[in-house]
């Protein structure tokens, strides 16, 4: 199924997927040149969204947790894509531990862990799974409706070595985004591969330095379909040394809202779109949903009350806000059933192996669908975003999926240089 797109498919959209349906050749070959210079993270999930008249990426994570939510007809492409990731990485592992995100009472991110799980040992790997919680001080089993259960045991440190009491992996697998800092336990480790690398932690990582890199990755890719960049890349801005609570920084960011804000309206008007223009405020580092607003004006950030300071201030696990980013807002235009929609692509190594759609019945085109203590509906793609019909219209089923396919690798290759320029060596 592909959601109901409500803007006529003519105009500006309808000739990005055709450029980028015509250039589908020219696009493989380019991302395989770039596969030779950039090394991909090991997984990746890319949140999308399509105006109808440009498909933009608002989000990349780089610690995935919706595995659950794939088609299960695109289990072996996972099991390929993670056989090729492993390969490269660390060709004779035959033991991984996984690491997942301490919290164990959501359903939905359990059975995302245990389908981890399913697809890396049909990779051939043994796998087990090791916890950062101190509750957990011995093996524990837990149950999950549906799905096999899961066996999270304590994890064990011998010198520089991390492990499990009986477990010596080769490679460790975190899903977990380190929101609450790096643990002592998974430092100075040596002769054991860490996928992400620990700087793709929130200790570490900004979104900025995300879309810094995409900026670049766009500018290639345009110059090679030849068009406009900005059909492909929401405006950005940056602001540090933020403090909601103090109203510290609010200068800093006014002033950028009120000049991203006019230059989407340059660009509306260059396209004729009649959308009201809108700017999203976030955290720079954290995700879930947290620390996030829009504003379609500098005012509505000036007039900010308490309550919305406080939301604004704090993200996952507690973390204070101090740098924010400001980011054109892209308005969706899919909808299942009447409730707005928002494709998710997920990758393995440079693969894209699938996705879904965030459905939401109580946010509107320009609302952020994933949002903390909010309900959606995922609806797994029927198309695993790599097979164009070229015998077919731009926004065909297949077409859609690949032009999705195409963007969200964009972002993918973004990611990859974006962990090269952060490196500590770096």
């Amino acid at each position: 199924m592909i959601p109901h797109l409500t803007t006529a498919l003519t105009g500006p959209l309808q000739e990005l997927e055709r450029r980028i349906l015509d250039s589908s050749t020219a696009i493989e070959h380019w991302l395989r040149a770039q596969w030779q210079e950039h090394t991909p993270p090991f997984y990746t999930s890319v949140d999308l969204r399509n105006s109808g008249f440009k498909i933009a990426p608002v989000d990349t994570n780089l610690y995935p947790g919706g595995f659950n939510n794939l088609n299960p007809a695109f289990l072996p492409l996972c099991v390929q894509a993670a056989m090729s990731a492993i390969e490269k990485i660390c060709p004779d592992a035959t033991n991984l531990l996984l690491i997942p995100e301490s919290h164990t009472r959501n359903v939905h991110y359990l059975r995302n862990v245990a389908q981890l799980r399913t697809i890396l040992r049909q990779a051939g790997l043994n796998v087990r799974i090791g916890t950062l919680s101190p509750a957990i001080t011995r093996p524990t089993t837990i149950e999950i409706p549906e799905s096999q259960p899961l066996l999270v045991e304590p994890l064990v440190r011998a010198g520089a070595r991390l492990g499990l009491a009986d477990f010596d992996p080769c490679a460790i697998l975190l899903n977990n985004d380190l929101s609450s800092g790096l643990p002592q336990i998974l430092k100075g480790l040596d002769g054991q591969t860490v996928l992400p690398p620990l700087h793709a932690g929130w200790v570490v990582r900004r979104k900025s330095n995300h879309f810094a890199a995409y900026d670049d990755a766009t500018r290639e890719f345009a110059q090679l379909l030849s068009i406009d960049p900005w059909l492909v890349n929401p405006y950005f801005a940056v602001c540090g040394e933020v403090n909601f609570h103090e109203r510290a920084g609010e200068d800093c960011l006014t002033s950028n809202v009120e000049v991203l804000l006019a230059q989407i309206r340059n660009k509306y008007l260059e396209y004729g779109i009649k959308d009201e223009p809108y700017v999203v405020v976030k955290a720079d580092a954290g995700t879930y949903g947290m620390g996030i607003m829009t504003a379609r004006s500098a005012d509505e950030l000036r007039a900010l009350n308490r309550r919305q300071r406080n939301k604004l201030a704090v993200v996952t696990e507690g973390l204070q806000v101090s740098e924010v980013i400001m980011q054109e807002g892209v308005h969706t235009y899919e909808s299942i059933n009447g409730a707005a929609a928002e494709p998710v692509v997920y990758m393995i190594d440079r693969f894209v192996v699938g996705g879904f759609y965030r459905v939401h019945g109580e946010r509107g085109i320009d609302g952020v669908l994933n949002a903390p203590g909010m309900q959606f509906v995922p609806l797994a793609f029927d198309d695993c975003c790599t097979t164009p019909d070229h015998y077919a219209q731009p926004g065909a089923g297949a077409n859609r999926f690949y032009s999705y396919g195409v963007i969200a690798r964009l972002a993918l290759l973004a990611a990859s240089i974006e962990l090269e320029r952060t490196a500590p060596a770096a």
